[in-house]
């Protein structure tokens, strides 16, 4: 049966039920410029998403050498076929007439075009420069969550083994870190537990500030489809905001911003005093339940409804859910992550899981999820400043074979502290010791806190700035040299999702002009610096996509993420294969910990662990002693109030967030009309009851100031909890793409204007979620104006007649086509 539904409109498309621990059936979504009919689609080009963390595999259609469409992929095993709203529509950017074509050198304060000789030059002269005068710890790269493993494995080579910095990092830092952290504080290494297809078996699903609708929309399908069947699963929902997921909650608790651990802390008292617990999988398995039981012995509902703002019975309720469930699974984002005690908070959520004993097995698992599509790239690879295959910075054995995989010197990585965290390296550029900053992929000049602070560092004359993107952005803007990149679909490569799952994206058009693929600029760069191995070979001898896997497979040989049975050819074709794959797993590993804990003993962990306060670095005597036999680590925390609170000046708690219409900030689905036009322009949301205190209506112009800065927009009032602020983090200086920068006469639109430089000790994540803010009116509506907010998702206006509904017109209609070859399909698809 095939429909044609507007799927923006309707983001989830329509339901196809199926009952608890059978398959997911497969539907297939296709959407096709206008004028262009399946028939005269020339070919189909496999690849998956790029636009959010759950991997949808897709297929790309070509015409005359363009894209025209995409349609998802029924053999796969995340996505059976679906896919969300940015998966359908965000694919436009790339023929985007503001694409950049040239490179740009700045020249009299102008950028301005000239030759990829001249730009490269440029860039490896003053690296050259900056090693010779001030050493390594002048040069930092930061990095993106979007580039191809392929791309990230170059990138750290060249960085680590080639420039010897210790300043290398991604904005996964600001979406990932603390899922990495977390998994290492309690399991000893990164490497998600579970799997999506524990949403096929579970009796409950916990979503701990994880708006999983808006963020991974094609897993939301999932869970929409198990509520339509039998044996549906209750859901445990934590989240200030009336997300869909919330709506549909059997339990939902909003809690105050920076409660988190309290909250959790609750939870667990309730279960350890119910006897929810697995005593012969935590004495198997676990160390610490002991001083963890203590911690939370006096942290009952009644003590955390008063911290949380959550009635006791509430939390009660949930705890009740959480204790009597069969097969539980956890997913987690950031309302966790970018909130206080972050990486307390999520350790929590495993403790959870190790008491009742629900890992390993379908249906029980834990997903601290990511926010970006090639995040889980970032940190196996380490780009995100780690060692490559969850190697210990701290073992000297580790990284002595990482210098035997890179043929250099064990002397020459460097390992003589914690990497550099994107915040700190910032710091340093603002210092001045950092005097070269190459990034790739990444907008900090929207995406960071406080932003005055990050425009000012980058527009510095002592720091020189290298750029490499697709459009002009806000950061661009402020580079010395920019470098136009090939994106998604124009280049080859693998990327690895949430749930560990690898994709391979074929190249299936030419990119513009003369922009490259992120892989051949960084081999340009290694080439013209000449990096070398010890016995004067290159460093970097790979050239081309597929050997420069086949070097990451050497590399991650033996290692937790282990590549070494996966090839390009075995990933085309079929479904995304689960690492590790090798022969030991030659068709990939559903779940992690089936077994046992795998990569916690003293010799073989990725993390000796941190203080959850200080951050500090635990030594490897302390955690030998703690942890002599490589168990799971059931590790306690004390609750702390947050750094920023409100006060008579600033009396809301400000929190920012996402929408299933955009990503990051919007440099590709801004470009994408139909994404666009759901939501155009940033807006603030407000809850009813202070709305009605304050004498506020829907589309009022406001303004939101904290201790840093300010932004404008109009006023969503909805049923958020009270208190508290919400602006979605997308938005920069412009409104529509290819437009000009911000000056005097530009109200500032950019939530970042306002957030904290602040971040969690452990995972260095920065707290988006916790800043004390006030409210003005600047200009009433009187009901000539709504906010641009989206009606379908978390924003819809608490009363449903105040704004028109969200939909997408005749543009945004999509093809849904059940496909039966796939229902038989399960867990070994």
């Amino acid at each position: 049966m095939e429909t044609s539904v507007d799927r923006i409109a309707q983001p989830w498309g329509g339901r196809v039920p199926y009952d608890r621990s059978r398959p997911w059936p497969a539907r297939v979504d296709t959407y096709l410029a206008e004028g262009i009919e399946p028939g005269m689609v020339e070919e189909w080009v496999q690849t998956a998403s790029i636009l959010h963390s759950d991997g949808d595999a897709m297929d790309v259609a070509v015409v005359d050498g363009r894209m025209v469409g995409v349609r998802g992929r029924a053999v796969d095993r995340v996505n059976r076929g679906r896919l969300g709203p940015k998966d359908l529509f965000g694919w436009q950017a790339n023929a985007s007439p503001d694409r950049l074509t040239q490179p740009l050198v700045r020249r009299d304060g102008r950028l301005r075009e000239t030759d990829w000789d001249t730009a490269m030059n440029l860039v490896a002269s003053r690296s050259r420069d900056l090693l010779g005068k001030d050493g390594p710890g002048a040069i930092g790269f930061y990095t993106t969550g979007q580039l191809f493993l392929e791309e990230y494995y170059t990138l750290t080579v060249l960085a680590r083994g080639g420039i010897g910095t210790n300043h290398l990092d991604g904005n996964t830092r600001l979406c990932t870190s603390t899922a990495a952290e977390a998994l290492k504080e309690t399991f000893g290494c990164d490497g998600q537990p579970g799997s999506y297809d524990d949403i096929d078996h579970s009796d409950v699903i916990a979503l701990f500030g994880h708006n999983l609708a808006e963020t991974q929309p094609v897993q939301w399908m999932r869970i929409l489809d198990r509520l339509e069947g039998a044996e549906p699963p209750r859901l445990v929902c934590v989240d200030p905001r009336p997300t869909p997921v919330a709506r549909r909650a059997t339990v939902h608790l909003a809690p105050r911003l920076g409660t988190n651990v309290a909250l959790f802390n609750a939870l667990l008292h309730e279960i350890i005093r119910t006897d929810r617990v697995d005593h012969d999988y935590i004495e198997a398995h676990t160390v610490g339940y002991e001083e963890l039981a203590a911690r939370v012995k006096n942290c009952g509902p009644a003590w955390a409804a008063d911290i949380c703002d959550v009635p006791a019975a509430k939390i009660a309720e949930a705890a009740e859910v959480l204790g009597s469930a069969e097969q539980l699974l956890s997913t987690v984002l950031q309302g966790v992550y970018q909130s206080h005690q972050a990486t307390a908070a999520a350790v929590q959520i495993n403790n959870l899981h190790l008491i009742r004993g629900m890992l390993g097995r379908p249906g029980a698992g834990v997903l601290q999820m990511n926010g970006q599509p090639t995040a889980q790239n970032t940190r196996e690879c380490g780009a995100n400043g780690d060692l490559p295959g969850f190697r210990n910075w701290q073992n000297d054995e580790h990284v002595a074979d990482l210098a035997r995989v890179w043929n250099v010197e064990p002397m020459t990585i460097p390992h003589y502290a914690p990497p550099t965290h994107a915040m700190q390296m910032f710091r340093y550029a603002e210092q001045g010791s950092l005097k070269m900053l190459w990034i790739s992929g990444t907008n900090p000049a929207v995406s960071l806190p406080e932003l005055s602070r990050i425009r000012g560092i980058l527009a510095q004359e002592q720091l020189f700035t290298v750029v490499q993107d697709l459009y002009l952005t806000e950061t661009a803007q402020l580079a010395d040299v920019v470098l136009p990149a090939a994106t998604w679909g124009e280049k080859t490569g693998t990327f690895t999702n949430a749930d560990r799952t690898v994709h391979l994206s074929d190249k299936a058009v030419e990119p513009p002009g003369q922009a490259k693929p992120d892989l051949d600029i960084f081999l340009d760069y290694a080439a013209r610096m000449d990096f070398r191995d010890k016995d004067g070979g290159p460093l970097i001898p790979w050239r081309d996509p597929e050997s420069a896997f086949e070097a990451w497979k050497r590399c991650s040989a033996g290692r937790p993420c282990d590549y070494t049975g996966l090839t390009y050819d075995l990933l085309r074709g079929g479904s995304g294969i689960q690492w590790p794959c090798n022969e030991q797993a030659p068709n990939g590993t559903h779940r992690l910990y089936t077994e046992g804990i795998s990569w916690a003993h003293p010799d073989d962990c990725e993390s000796y662990g941190k203080d959850l306060v200080t951050g500090a670095t635990m030594e490897p005597v302390e955690y030998r002693s703690l942890n002599p036999d490589g168990k799971a680590v059931l590790k306690a925390a004390e609750y702390l109030p947050p750094h920023e609170m409100p006060n008579q000046e600033y009396p809301f708690q400000l929190t920012t967030g996402r929408t299933v219409y955009h990503f990051h900030t919007r440099t590709k689905t801004a470009r994408a009309p139909q994404l666009n036009a759901a939501a155009p322009q940033v807006w603030v949301e407000i809850s009813t009851a202070d709305a009605q205190r304050l004498g506020l209506s829907e589309g009022d112009l406001v303004k939101v100031t904290s201790p840093r800065g300010a932004m404008q927009g109009r006023l969503r009032i909805t049923d958020l909890r009270q208190g508290l602020l919400f602006i979605p983090f997308h938005y920069g200086y412009w409104d529509t793409p290819g437009g000009s920068g911000p000056d005097e006469r530009t109200p500032p639109r950019a939530a970042n204007e306002t957030t904290i430089t602040d971040w969690d000790p452990v995972s260095k994540q920065p707290l988006f979620k916790t800043a004390a803010a006030a409210l003005t009116l600047l200009e009433r509506s009187n009901g000539h104006h709504r906010a641009p907010a989206p009606t379908t998702t978390a924003s819809a206006p608490a009363d449903p007649t105040a704004a028109p509904t969200t939909d997408g017109g005749p543009t945004a209609h999509v093809t849904q086509r059940r496909d039966t070859t796939w229902d038989a399909a399960g867990d070994d698809l």
